[in-house]
């Protein structure tokens, strides 16, 4: 063999130990996981759509559900995610006014309602949520279950309509505060609290309790979910299930679990 040619043949060897990795690399990088900061009250639905996605696609979603205040600060402290939804304007705020998240991506994509639940042994029947409801009286010497109410969005909502219909000095100090939505759903389940301010959603998916009052629309702020891109995103990938959160298949799952579904559908 001659000296070209073996040069050529170790060129052409080396060529290709180079390029495998890198074609493995880029083919990884695309199958890169997407991982999604949520809001507690999320978690049915968006595992549902998350499962979807990943059986249609081959793409993960790694999702990390918390308080909407919890996550926004892990995301100020730097913490890995490429999606953040929130369970209220005010955290999303937070995190694009220190230049965190991709502006152009947000979305308003979802709406709730806000609900007075009681264990399924409750026994006082419905509750008519209107201005100066009895709820001390209705709790006797037990705990009203809600959200952290200085932090918590779900805690924040449950207080302003309290304070709406001109009960909030007369139960604050009954208030057991919830480090998320869900830990206040899971109190009245157990049967820890007997009364509990949660989403219409999370209530629909814990069978522990029954919906005995909806709170007016007007004694609280709307329930807005907005969705974003995290400016230091990593995924190639986000974009794509951010669009899908707003699908006509994602819709259907939202409001399968009682959401109001705000944002544009996307098409996909």
């Amino acid at each position: 063999m001659s000296i070209t040619r073996r040069l050529f043949g170790g060129f052409a060897l080396a060529a290709a130990l180079v390029v495998a990795p890198l074609a493995a690399s880029a083919q990884d990088s695309a199958k890169q996981p997407v991982v999604a900061f949520a809001a507690a009250s999320l978690k049915n639905a968006l595992d549902a759509i998350a499962k979807d996605w990943t059986k249609e696609t081959g793409i993960e979603v790694k999702a990390s559900y918390a308080a909407s205040s919890a996550l926004a600060k892990q995301i100020e402290q730097a913490a890995p995610a490429d999606l953040f939804i929130s369970a209220d304007v005010p955290w999303m705020d937070y995190v694009a006014e220190k230049s965190l998240i991709a502006p152009s991506s947000r979305v308003d994509l979802l709406g709730n309602k806000l609900v007075l639940v009681a264990g399924q042994s409750w026994s006082k029947g419905d509750v008519e949520l209107k201005k100066g409801v009895d709820l001390a009286g209705l709790l006797g010497n037990e705990r009203l279950a809600m959200g952290e109410p200085g932090s918590v969005p779900a805690g924040k909502y449950g207080k302003a309509a309290l304070e709406k219909l001109g009960v909030w000095d007369k139960v604050s100090s009954k208030v057991a505060g919830a480090e998320n939505v869900r830990a206040a759903l899971a109190l009245v389940s157990r049967g820890e609290a007997p009364l509990g301010i949660v989403y219409k959603t999370d209530a629909a998916a814990d069978k522990g309790v029954k919906i005995v009052g909806t709170f007016p629309a007007d004694s609280h702020p709307p329930i807005v979910y907005p969705a974003a891109k995290l400016k230091d995103a990593r995924s190639p990938n986000a974009d794509a299930f951010l669009k899908r959160l707003s699908s006509a298949s994602a819709k259907k799952t939202f409001e399968e679990v009682g959401f109001t579904v705000i944002a544009p559908p996307s098409g996909s």
